[in-house]
C-alpha cells in the first residue's frame, strides 16, 4: 500500500473504542483512607506533582461511594479494548532481539512507511526512546543538545541524557505555543569546538504536541525554520512526538508532512492511541541500527514482543482518526468553563488545539489544588442535585494551572458529566463565599 494512501486511510477512520472508567464501590473505611491519601496528592501544585501514581478516590460526608468516575488525569490511563486484547492474544511472535518476531517487524514497517522514514524501532517507553535518540545523535560524552526549558525531555525524564549518556543540555525559553525564538536558538549553538572549554552542539530537540503548554501544535513553518537552521550548522533535529498524531489530526495532514522537517521522531502508542505499552522510534536506517544497540544496552530488548506490537499495529492503523473526538470534547469542556456562572475560570480558547486543556482559576481563594480536590469528591447535596455522584479526576499543573486530558476512555457523555460537576462545584463555592461575607 502506498504511503500516501495509508496515511489518508488512517487519518480518515473514526473508531469508537470507548472505555468507561471503573466505578467499583469501596467500603467506607477504604474510601476514607483513599480520600486522605488523595488529598495529600492533590495538595502538590508544583510541576512535579503531575505524575503522581495514586488514583484519588473521594466520598461525600455520608460515605456515598456509588459515583461515576471521569478520569481526566492523563491519556496514559487508557486501557486496550476487546478488539485490541484479541489481537494481542492471537499475535504471531518470535524472538525480537534476534529480529524474528513477525508482528514487531510488521509494526516497524508500518511506522516507517507512515512517517516516511527509512526505518523504525519498537521501544518499550517514550522516555527510553528519547534517550536512545539522544545517545545516537550525540555519540561522544560531552556532546550537547538544545532543548526547550519546559520540554518533557528536560523536565520529566530524570535528566537521563546527562545521567546515563553523558550528554549536556542547554535550554532555550519555551514560548506559550510550544515553540522557541529562533534567534535565541541560534545563539545557543556552540561554535568553538574543539576548544576544550566547550561542549559540541549536536542536536536540537522539539516537542509536538507540547505537553506542559497544553497540547499546543507546533506550526509547520516553525519546524521548517528549525530544520533549516540545523542544516546550516550541521545539526540533527529530533522530535519528541509522543502526541504527534494529535498534531497531525489537528492540522489535517498526514504525520509525514510534519516529520519531513525532522531527522528522527519518537511516537507514543500508549496515550490516545490506546496501546498498553510502546513507542516507535523512527529515522534513517543507520540511525536505527545504532538505536538497536542502545536499546539493548538500556535493557529494552524484549523477546516475544509481538504480543505488544499487535496492539501497536491497531493503534497506528485504526485509532488515529478517533483523536478528533478527544479534541472536540476538550474544546466543549473549555467552552463550558468560560460560560460558567459564576465566572471562576480563565481559558484561552485559541490554545485548546488538541486533547490537553490548561485553565486557570480567577479566584485567589480557590487554588488549583482545592478545586481539583472538590472535583474529585462527592460533595454534600451533590447526588440530590445531579442525580448521582460524579468524581472528576484532574491535577494541579505547571504555572498554577489545572490540567485535564481527554482520551479514548472519555466519551461525550463523560464530558457532559464533568461539565455538570464543574458547574456544581462552582455554584457551591459561590454559595460558601456569600455566606462568609
Amino acid at each position: 500500500m502506498a504511503v500516501k494512501t495509508l496515511s489518508c486511510r488512517v487519518l480518515s477512520k473514526l473508531f469508537n473504542h470507548g472505555v468507561i472508567a471503573s466505578t467499583n464501590p469501596l467500603s467506607a473505611r477504604d474510601a476514607a483512607a483513599a480520600a486522605a491519601a488523595a488529598a495529600a496528592v492533590l495538595g502538590r501544585s508544583s510541576v512535579r506533582g503531575y505524575y503522581n501514581a495514586g488514583k484519588p478516590r473521594h466520598t461525600g460526608p455520608g460515605g456515598a461511594v456509588h459515583a461515576r468516575v471521569v478520569d481526566l488525569r492523563s491519556d496514559t490511563v487508557t486501557k486496550p479494548g476487546p478488539a485490541m486484547r484479541q489481537a494481542m492474544a492471537e499475535a504471531e511472535v518470535g524472538d525480537d532481539v534476534m529480529g524474528e518476531d513477525p508482528t514487531v517487524n510488521e509494526l516497524q514497517k508500518i511506522a516507517a512507511d507512515m512517517f516516511q522514514m527509512e526505518a523504525a524501532l519498537f521501544v518499550p517507553t517514550g522516555t527510553m526512546s528519547n534517550l536512545i535518540a539522544v545517545m545516537v545523535h550525540c555519540r561522544e560524552r560531552g556532546d550537547e543538545m538544545i532543548v526547550g526549558d519546559l520540554s518533557h525531555l528536560h523536565i520529566y525524564e530524570q535528566g537521563g541524557s546527562a545521567q546515563l549518556a553523558g550528554v549536556h543540555a542547554t535550554t532555550v525559553t519555551t514560548l506559550p505555543n510550544g515553540t522557541f525564538d529562533l534567534e535565541q536558538l541560534e545563539s545557543k549553538i556552540r561554535h568553538g569546538y574543539p576548544d576544550p572549554h566547550y561542549p559540541r552542539t549536536r542536536l536540537i530537540c522539539v516537542e509536538n504536541t507540547h505537553n506542559i503548554q497544553g497540547g499546543r501544535v507546533l506550526p509547520l513553518t516553525f519546524l521548517q525554520e528549525v530544520r533549516a537552521l540545523a542544516d546550516r550548522y550541521g545539526l540533527s533535529v529530533h522530535m519528541d512526538g509522543a502526541r504527534v498524531m494529535n498534531a497531525a489530526v489537528s492540522q489535517g495532514v498526514p504525520p509525514s508532512t510534519i516529520l519531513q522537517h525532522t531527522h528522527t521522531v519518537s511516537v507514543c502508542l500508549s496515550k490516545g492511541l490506546g496501546s498498553p505499552v510502546g513507542t516507535m522510534l523512527a529515522g534513517p536506517r543507520d540511525f536505527i541500527s545504532q538505536a538497536v544497540r542502545c536499546r539493548k544496552a538500556l535493557g529494552g530488548g524484549m523477546r516475544q514482543a509481538g504480543i505488544l506490537a499487535a496492539a501497536g499495529k491497531m493503534s497506528l492503523l485504526e485509532m488515529v482518526g478517533r483523536l478528533e473526538e478527544d479534541h472536540r470534547n476538550a474544546k466543549t469542556f473549555a467552552q463550558a468553563l468560560l460560560d460558567c456562572d459564576p465566572l471562576l475560570f480563565n481559558v484561552e480558547m485559541a490554545a485548546v488545539e488538541t486533547n490537553i486543556l490548561r485553565f486557570y482559576l480567577q479566584e485567589s481563594s480557590l487554588s488549583p489544588s482545592e478545586f481539583c480536590a472538590r472535583m474529585a469528591q462527592v460533595g454534600e447535596g451533590e447526588e440530590a442535585a445531579l442525580g448521582q455522584g460524579i468524581q472528576v479526576l484532574m491535577y494541579p499543573h505547571f504555572g498554577n494551572s489545572v490540567r485535564a486530558v481527554w482520551h479514548l476512555g472519555i466519551s461525550h457523555e463523560d464530558t457532559q458529566l464533568a461539565i455538570r460537576k464543574m458547574q456544581f462545584v462552582a455554584s457551591q463555592y459561590s454559595k460558601e463565599k456569600l455566606r462568609a461575607q
